[in-house]
This record gives C-alpha cells, sequence and structure tokens, in this order.
C-alpha cells in the first residue's frame, strides 16, 4: 500500500476505536455494530463478554428492488429490530464504528428505533 491509503485505513482504524472505547455490549444489552461499504451495509448486535453475536442483517436479506439506498438502510434497521426482539433484546448501544452519524447509518438507526429497539 502507498503510504496514504495506509494512513487513511490507520485514520479509520483509530476512528473506530475511539467509538468502540465507549461502548461495552453485554447479554442484556448488545453492541449493535454498524459495517457500510459503498454497496452494501449489514449491521450486528455482539455480546462482547461472551464474543458472540447474537443477531445479524444485512441488506441481502431485504428487498432492495427499486430503492434508494437511505431507504435500504432503514429497513435493515427495521429487520434487525425484528430479529433482536424475537431473540429476547430490547435495549442496546448503538456502535457506528468510524462513520459518521449521517445518511445510511442514521436511517439503520431510525429503522432500528421505529422497529421497537432502545439505544
Amino acid at each position: 500500500m502507498t503510504t496514504s491509503i495506509k494512513q487513511k485505513h490507520e485514520s479509520k482504524f483509530r476512528r473506530a476505536n475511539r467509538t468502540r472505547a465507549r461502548v461495552q455490549g453485554t447479554s442484556l444489552r448488545p453492541r449493535l455494530s454498524v459495517f457500510r461499504t459503498a454497496k452494501h451495509i449489514s449491521v450486528q448486535a455482539i455480546d462482547d463478554v461472551a464474543g458472540k453475536t447474537l443477531v445479524s442483517s444485512s441488506d441481502l436479506k431485504v428487498d432492495t428492488k427499486g430503492k434508494k439506498p437511505v431507504e435500504i438502510a432503514g429497513l435493515v434497521g427495521a429487520e434487525i429490530a425484528k430479529l433482536a426482539i424475537a431473540a429476547g433484546i430490547k435495549t442496546v448501544v448503538f456502535d457506528r464504528g468510524s462513520y459518521q452519524y449521517h445518511g445510511r447509518v442514521k436511517s439503520l438507526a431510525e429503522g432500528a428505533r421505529e422497529g421497537g429497539l432502545e439505544f
């Protein structure tokens, strides 16, 4: 990797670690971790104490035909809320990682809240 690309990746990991240092998930209140790429978005509820993923969802599991990326993220949020509530999870800690709380990440969080999850 060139120096600028390497610095960019290091900056991303530093931002994510800063966020995760303040956020800890347990079995009663798991961490809702968001991963976003240019084409896809995924989310998972993680119990950091046990080191296990409790539930997960992504845009590959919802109907995305003819929808915009922000709308798709809202559907993924609603899907993770439905799965989490079915697994007995009502409250979570939101982990946005290195991403700004804006656009698709914000839409995912709002979809999860509308689906019944409490942050």
